[in-house]
C-alpha cells in the first residue's frame, strides 16, 4: 500500500537529496537515516539524522519495513539514479513518492511511484509521470503532457499540452518544449531552449551561445 507512510531511508548527501529531505521534515515524515558516502556535515539540513556511507547499510532496515528516497540527482547521459533505483527494487524495496505541499497537483493527474515533485511546480489535469521522474522546482507539465520514467524536468522547464517525453530525457533549467512535440528517448533539451521540433533518441538540442562583447579598457579609463 504506498498511501501507507512508512519510516524513510534517503540515499545520497548532496543538494538534491537536501531539497528532498527538507520537504518530507517539513511534512512530519520520519527518516530512519541518510545513506551516503560523502561527508554530510556541511549541510544543516542532515543534522541529528543517523549517516552510514555505504550502499549495504541499508540492508540495516527490512523492505517491508521502510521505502527509499533516491536522493541522487539526474545529470544528462547519467545513469546512476537509475542503476541505484533498479538495484534495490529487485531486493525487494519501494520507493516514497515525494510531492511538496507548494506544488499544485491535479487530481485528473497520474503520478507513478517514485516520482518526486518539488516547490511550486504545476502538473496538470490529464498529465501523466511515470516512475521515478522529478519535477523540479517551478516545472510547468501542461494538460495531457506525458512524461516517460526515469526522467529529469529541470528548473522552471516547461512541457506545454499533449507533449510526449520518452524516458531518460533531460529538459535543462528554463527550457519549454512545446505543444505536441515527441521526445525520444534518452535525448537531451538545453538549457533555455524552446523545443519546436521532435527529438529522436539521443539527441542533444543546443542552446544559442550568447553573443559576448567584449572591450579592452584604454590606459585612460
Amino acid at each position: 500500500m504506498l498511501n501507507e507512510k512508512k519510516p524513510l531511508v534517503l540515499i545520497g548527501g548532496g543538494g538534491h537529496a537536501g531539497v528532498l529531505l527538507d520537504i518530507l521534515l517539513s511534512q512530519g515524515r520520519d527518516i530512519l537515516a541518510v545513506i551516503s558516502p560523502d561527508n554530510i556535515s556541511a549541510r544543516s539540513v542532515f543534522a541529528c539524522i543517523p549517516h552510514f556511507t555505504q550502499d549495504k547499510d541499508i540492508n540495516r532496515f527490512l523492505p517491508d519495513s521502510v521505502r527509499l528516497v533516491n536522493g541522487i540527482g539526474m545529470m544528462p547521459g547519467s545513469s546512476i539514479r537509475k542503476n541505484v533505483t533498479e538495484k534495490f527494487l529487485a531486493l525487494g524495496y519501494e520507493f516514497e513518492t515525494v510531492i511538496s505541499s507548494e506544488a499544485f497537483i491535479s487530481p485528473f493527474a497520474e503520478i507513478g511511484s517514485g516520482v518526486q515533485i518539488l516547490t511550486k511546480a504545476v502538473v496538470q489535469t490529464g498529465a501523466r509521470i511515470d516512475e521515478h521522474s522529478i519535477i523540479n522546482s517551478g516545472v510547468i507539465i501542461e494538460h495531457d503532457a506525458n512524461i516517460s520514467s526515469y526522467c529529469h524536468m529541470a528548473p522552471n522547464s516547461t512541457i506545454c499540452g499533449q507533449a510526449t517525453v520518452a524516458s531518460c530525457v533531460f529538459v535543462g533549467a528554463n527550457a519549454t518544449v512545446i505543444q505536441s512535440i515527441r521526445i525520444r528517448q534518452g535525448a537531451v533539451v538545453g538549457a533555455g531552449v524552446t523545443l519546436t521540433v521532435d527529438l529522436q533518441e539521443g539527441d542533444t538540442a543546443y542552446p544559442i551561445r550568447p553573443y559576448i562583447q567584449s572591450r579592452k579598457l584604454t590606459e585612460s579609463e
